[in-house]
């Protein structure tokens, strides 16, 4: 049987599931709400990168992508920091939509799924 790595699970959630070498994070939102849209995807992107670092990879080895807005007018500027956080290159499949997130103090929610 294949083995499955949970990180920091709980009765709802893991932070990262880890299955054949594929590591699919937790929706991750900003851990400090009173930025601004560019401060919370920056937040959120460096969370993600301490993740995928735990699991061995990197954002060099992204798939996928899903991207909750609470407003999709702060998409260009979400974007702008999303861009310049990717490798030349390297975007993985994505969609991006507005949503009402679990807080409203949330501006941006991102979930990933990268490989080994």
């Amino acid at each position: 049987m294949s083995r499955i790595v949970r990180t920091e699970s709980n009765a709802i959630l893991a932070k990262v599931v880890e299955h054949h070498g594929f590591i699919y994070t937790q929706g991750v939102v900003a851990t400090d709400l009173a930025g601004d849209i560019a401060t919370q995807t920056k937040n959120i992107l460096d969370q993600i990168d301490a993740l995928l670092e735990l699991h061995g990879t990197d954002n060099t080895r992204l798939l996928q992508a899903l991207i909750w807005l609470k407003s999709i007018d702060d998409r260009a500027a979400m974007n702008a920091v999303w861009s310049a956080w990717l490798p030349e290159g390297g975007a993985p499949a994505r969609a991006c939509v507005e949503a009402k997130l679990a807080d409203p103090r949330y501006l941006v929610e991102i979930m990933v799924t990268a490989c080994r």
